[in-house]
């Protein structure tokens, strides 16, 4: 086997044997082990992605000396940039953003799946299922039958396929909420005592509740259902509170058992928290909250959120947001989104590695590459 085959092969299993030991055994990663993984990671994609090399050599970091000194790339950049350690046309996965941003969307291209299953079934197994659950899972999420590169779309069909009970149903098509099939289908469930879990992005959820109080009927969710919460309103007219979300849902399914998760298509790796409680994350991922130089604040200061995601092998392993929020005793606190909050240069840094992948050369710069892929 080749270095270059072998050197990601390696990384990958040992990122697996980091996951596997915290899904069956709960085991964390102290901090000079973090330290140690983030920095290997941080040396393969410094030699194996053209662009993040030339990102890091213009900010004059290719020498790290923590997890916490990796240069981040902005999220926008991956609608700047391919930014991967491998040859995008043999990715087994391609997620694309929403494309909010000036109508533009980004791709994430992922070398193998094995990572991205075996870290979202793990956060989703500890964070959301209790016991081994099998639930009958109601999705209000980009179905994959019609947009196979929606992330969230490939996470519920996962879960489904690896987790559900029986059917799987769909219930999203374009902006389009299928209500009438699904109140039949949920009726059909409750009927039958089956334990269920509602998935929906929080704009879905909204006009969910609206379909329900404009019909005025609400549903009683057999004892050990859930409804996950995934998303924001991402730049929508209308958006909720959460709080008076969560108490519209919980008046209108009769549970309380509501998970909020937080993702993005940069990373591979997810938050949840439960009802009002911070979000918690696995030991792979960790999260800095940082001003505008990107320093990290003091815990309980309002920043933006700056994660290290060590199942992104395969891209970049540090990745700025617009995302902003606090870290406190028990967890990670979203605030928002705020396009102002972003820090001084991110769009700069977008501007550097586009620039970056036109010097590079090669697939990954290569203009008609990124158009292979069709937008969702």
């Amino acid at each position: 086997m080749h270095a270059y085959q072998s050197e990601p092969a390696a990384l990958d299993a040992e990122i697996r044997a980091v996951i596997e030991a915290w899904h069956r055994r709960g085991e964390t990663l102290d901090d000079a082990t973090f330290d140690d993984l983030a920095l290997r990671l941080f040396s393969y994609q410094l030699r194996c992605n053209e662009p993040y090399r030339r990102y890091c050599e213009r900010l004059g970091v290719t020498a790290p000396q923590s997890w916490e000194q990796i240069p981040a790339v902005p999220a926008a950049a991956f609608k700047e940039a391919v930014l991967t350690t491998f040859d995008p046309r043999d990715a087994a996965l391609v997620f694309e953003t929403s494309g909010t941003t000036r109508g533009e969307s980004g791709r994430h291209y992922m070398e193998t799946s094995a990572l991205y299953d075996a870290a979202l079934l793990a956060g989703f197994d500890r964070f959301v299922l209790s016991g081994g659950a099998r639930l009958r899972y109601f999705n209000f999420v980009p179905n994959p039958a019609e947009r196979p590169h929606s992330s969230l779309g490939y996470m519920m069909a996962r879960v489904a396929q690896l987790r559900g009970e029986e059917r799987t149903g769909w219930y999203l098509r374009g902006d389009e909420l299928l209500t009438d099939a699904f109140e039949t289908d949920i009726r059909a469930a409750i009927g039958a005592g089956r334990q269920v879990c509602i998935a929906a992005t929080a704009f879905a959820l909204v006009h969910l509740l609206d379909f329900m109080k404009e019909r005025a009927v609400r549903f009683a969710l057999p004892r050990g259902s859930c409804i996950l919460q995934t998303g924001g309103f991402k730049g929508r007219v209308r958006a909720v509170e959460r709080g008076e979300l969560y108490a519209r849902t919980t008046a209108g399914f009769g549970t309380d058992a509501i998970v909020s998760e937080y993702g993005m298509t940069e990373l591979t790796s997810q938050y949840y928290a439960w009802a009002a409680k911070p979000y918690a994350g696995p030991p792979w991922l960790r999260t800095r909250v940082v001003g505008p130089e990107r320093t990290t604040l003091a815990r309980g200061r309002l920043g933006a959120l700056l994660h290290v995601d060590l199942a992104n092998r395969s891209s970049c392993l540090a990745i700025q947001t617009e995302d902003l929020g606090a870290q406190s005793g028990d967890g990670l606190i979203l605030a928002g989104r705020g396009r102002e909050a972003a820090p001084r240069g991110c769009s700069l840094d977008a501007e550097e590695l586009r620039r970056a992948a036109a010097k590079s050369g090669g697939p990954q710069a290569s203009p008609a590459l990124a158009r292979a892929t069709a937008p969702t």
